[in-house]
């Protein structure tokens, strides 16, 4: 092959395919000399430096290279820790803006800029090359025959998240191919479609598939992976591991045929992106990417004492915001697979630490400020975890217009009222209408709350109801990591019992938990596999395990397949009936006074709420959603007429009699004390085969621990 090295272009950072040759452009403020390195199918390494220099992007334009070429960098420049340099020419280095890469990091010594065991340790250079241990970046053609894919653009109030492993997920499937299980095409396969659309989710929330460092050497060395991939090295690349058909480029076709796919069933994808910090960790980390083009743009460093790296994410280091490059990189990632790869929006982990310019989080960040303005960006779904391990780094509710939050307020105000702790009511009933106290101030709407009980950090449900304790010790790490304070409830046995009293509890409290985050006003998120009662055994940090406690086992017991279905129900419920996902807050002035004509508040003797709110010892509640008074119209301007709902919750460890609503009356003057109640779930039980009608002084028995479900019917309107 006869290439020639043309000056190119700065403009386009990355391995630019235009049909003939490739354009190569990569940023370093502090190199002296670049080298791009293209490799051969023997592995044959040969080099080109780069030509031309415009604004720190050194570039060079090469015919005949073509998409499935392999290649890294290079970068020479000052190897001098103290003063945050780590230039090492003798590693060879990801491209920061690669499209595709192929294979893993291969852990050992060559990969670390630096000598193991001697003195003062990453103060010395290492020359042993480690282009043999490094992944390799790959030109890629961007053409993809779309066929006419069309975004579903699901209402933020309509939206229903599962959040979920690519891998994970169909590693086990039985209906899924062999080859194709774990992977992208995997996901997108009929089996895996008809489990989403019969549970009726509307998106996806893939856990990383930004290319990562998959097998470092703190866990090779335990014979353990980085399965949730939040350790990212490229964020452009998706992840190789999850391809079925290779790795040379066609990764990007079966993630945008996923997608396709997906976009056809009416399904959306968001993905949970890591841009705060990398997969090279601290100073003892190796140079795999960034570290070795640049480490003092693109990391904030310690100021003064520069050989150290600001960690506000508890992984090692923090990107630095406050350089425009890195500002620049986040979002060319961020449009790239919106316009190229069609994903309908992101989940930012660790959001708050991509506000800390300076040291304190800023709702007015520079970060934020450009999402809002981007026209691309501010049109799809943005969700923040808001918080980091930064002084001041839980920033629940304060984040600005557009974006929705994972709301840890719920997560935590839910799980302890349903394990009987003495805690306010007034705090369930602000979680369950959508945490207006939290949002409706900064003129978001309950759609900004994202509603979880469990997500992949912490215990499944079926786990959060069988163990009072973490069971990590699998981790290698004496039981060490891991979150300790679950707020959770073993039911009255530590781990697996054939007791059929806590069996039969913990059931009750799976469904108590799922019918409370499906009728809670706000988006809910499900985490996958809680819909048929998966566990981890008690493990609530399975981070490093690709095996069979971070798998979804799909051999359904009678008991899972009752939940499944239990599940599918509810999410069928709250898509019927638009009371459950109302577009706006309720008017009451508040939630326990008087005269509130879309919902009501009563205690058991079915009179208003009043003193109980503040009284931590109360642990009953009724709630009634007044499905003839939704204000806000539909989207064609028309008025949304519901049915009406009366949810009794009972947290008490006794059975009780709950009186139906009395002395309340909505703005048509409607009596609801003549109103007939028809039972839909008893979460003692799941939704009810024989639904027994309820009307004026009768009592309603609610089991201990329980939630009852009561519908009556909308009154005919001229």
């Amino acid at each position: 092959m006869n290439i020639q090295q043309l000056p190119g272009n700065a403009n386009d950072l990355g391995a630019t395919w235009d049909g003939q040759g490739t354009n190569f452009a990569i940023f370093s403020e502090n190199a002296t000399r670049v080298e791009l390195c293209l490799f051969d199918d023997d592995d044959k390494e040969t080099r080109y430096e780069l030509g031309g220099v415009y604004n720190f992007v050194w570039h060079s334009y090469f015919t005949h290279v073509k998409p499935g070429q392999r290649y890294g960098f290079r970068v020479h420049g000052p190897f001098d820790p103290e003063h945050g340099h780590r230039f090492n020419p003798n590693k060879l280095v990801l491209d920061p803006y690669a499209k595709a890469i192929a294979g893993n990091v291969t852990a050992g010594q060559s990969i670390f800029g630096y000598t193991w065991f001697q003195e003062e340790q990453d103060l010395g250079c290492n020359i042993e090359d480690s282009a043999s241990a490094m992944p390799k970046c790959v030109v890629v053609d961007p053409l993809f025959d779309w066929q006419g894919d069309e975004r579903p653009n699901t209402p933020w109030n309509e939206t229903v998240i599962y959040e979920m492993h690519v891998k994970g997920f169909t590693h086990q499937h039985p209906k899924v191919p062999k080859r194709l299980r774990g992977t992208y095409a995997g996901l997108a396969h009929p089996a895996a479609i008809k489990h989403f659309k019969s549970l009726g989710i509307t998106a996806v929330e893939l856990m990383p598939i930004h290319h990562f460092h998959a097998k470092p050497s703190y866990l090779v060395n335990k014979g353990l992976s980085n399965y949730w991939g939040y350790d990212s090295l490229n964020y452009f690349a998706p992840h190789s591991g999850y391809s079925s058909i290779g790795e040379l480029g066609e990764q990007v076709k079966e993630f945008k045929t996923m997608v396709r796919s997906l976009h056809a069933a009416g399904i959306e994808v968001i993905l949970d992106v890591v841009y705060n910090h990398t997969g090279e960790g601290n100073h003892m980390g190796p140079t795999l990417c960034f570290r070795g083009i640049d480490n003092a743009a693109y990391y904030r460093l310690v100021e003064g004492n520069e050989r150290y790296y600001m960690d506000y994410t508890g992984c090692g280091n923090s990107l630095r915001m406050s350089h425009p490059q890195v500002l620049k990189l986040i979002m060319d990632s961020l449009r790239y697979w919106v316009q190229e790869m069609h994903v309908d929006g992101f989940r930012f982990d660790l959001a708050s630490a991509l506000a800390r310019e300076l040291f304190e989080v800023g709702t007015l960040a520079t970060f934020f400020d450009i999402i809002h303005q981007d026209p691309v960006i501010s049109k799809v779904k943005l969700i923040a975890e808001p918080w980091d391990v930064g002084e001041g780094g839980y920033q629940v509710g304060k984040f600005p217009l557009l974006w929705s939050e994972w709301n840890g307020k719920y997560r935590d105000t839910v799980r302890d009222f349903w394990r009987g702790e003495d805690s306010t009511l007034g705090e369930f009933a602000l979680r369950l209408t959508g945490s207006s106290d939290l949002y409706e101030g900064t003129g978001r709407r309950p759609h900004a709350s994202i509603n979880f009980i469990t997500a992949h950090d912490g215990f499944t449900m079926r786990d959060l109801v069988s163990y009072n304790d973490k069971h990590n010790e699998a981790n290698g790490e004496d039981n060490r990591d891991g979150e300790s304070h679950n707020r959770s409830w073993n039911c009255g046995a530590e781990g697996e019992t054939d007791e059929p009293e806590i069996l039969q509890l913990r059931i009750q409290q799976q469904r108590n938990f799922l019918a409370t985050l499906m009728l809670s006003q706000g988006v809910p998120m499900l985490l996958a596999g809680d819909e048929m009662g998966r566990t981890q055994y008690g493990n609530n940090n399975t981070y490093c395990h690709d095996d069979e406690l971070s798998w979804l086992n799909w051999d359904l017991s009678k008991e899972r397949k009752d939940l499944l279905r239990y599940t599918q129900k509810l999410v069928k419920l709250i898509k019927d009936h638009p009371v459950f996902r109302r577009r706006d807050w309720f008017h009451g002035r508040e939630i326990y006074g008087s005269g509130i004509r879309d919902i009501g508040w009563f205690n058991l003797d079915g009179v208003l709420m009043h003193d109980e709110w503040t009284a931590g010892y109360v642990k009953t509640l009724t709630v009634l959603l007044n499905g003839e008074e939704i204000a806000t119209p539909n989207k064609m301007g028309e008025q949304v007429i519901d049915d009406s709902f009366l949810l009794m919750f009972n947290a008490h460890y006794e059975p009780l009699e709950f009186a139906l609503p009395r002395r309340f009356r909505d703005s048509e003057n409607t009596d609801w004390s003549e109103r007939k109640w028809r039972l839909l779930i008893d979460t003692k039980e799941g939704f009810v085969k024989r639904r027994k009608t309820y009307k004026k002084k009768d009592k309603v028995a609610v089991a201990a621990r329980s939630l009852i479900v009561l519908e009556s019917r909308r009154l005919a309107r001229d």
